[in-house]
């Protein structure tokens, strides 16, 4: 799978993010910091790993700055981005369960290898609901977007 990954500085878990997809037989497409010559700051770079996931340039996307805040906010403002902050495991397999996350946002400064370790395994271990309630909540993210620009 193709998963962006974006960081607005090589610190804490941002490189480990990259190696670990690799291993795990993905292929990273990176931004910010991680891309030579690529824009840093957390807005711009999560904008580009959003982008690239509802642009089909990539299924998933990672995005890290420091707390996780940034990075997720400036994703979640890309039209059909769906961005979770997770610092834990459960946190992760219900962000794409229940919200059918397709970004994963996390914390550059809270985040060790073994909780990137176990939050990857529940990231990709989840797969969306297909329960109606789920679905129809998912829908509707869609109709405020849609609202939000008619405006």
């Amino acid at each position: 799978m193709r998963i962006a990954v974006a960081a607005d500085e090589r610190t804490g878990i941002a490189d480990a993010v990259v190696d670990e997809l690799r291993r795990r037989g993905h292929e990273p497409v990176v931004h910010g910091a991680l891309a030579d010559g690529g824009r840093d700051d957390w807005a711009w770079c999560a904008e580009a790993a959003a982008r690239d996931v509802v642009e089909g340039r990539a299924e998933q996307a990672v995005v890290c700055c420091w707390t996780g805040t940034g990075a997720s906010i400036a994703a979640n403002k890309v039209t059909g981005a769906r961005a979770a902050l997770c610092g834990d495991a459960p946190t992760a397999a219900g962000a794409r369960r229940w919200n059918d996350a397709n970004v994963l946002a996390l914390s550059l400064r809270a985040t060790s290898e073994a909780q990137l370790q176990e939050i990857l395994d529940a990231w990709f271990a989840a797969a969306p609901s297909t329960d109606a309630d789920d679905t129809a909540n998912i829908a509707h993210l869609g109709e405020i977007e849609s609202a939000s620009h008619a405006r």
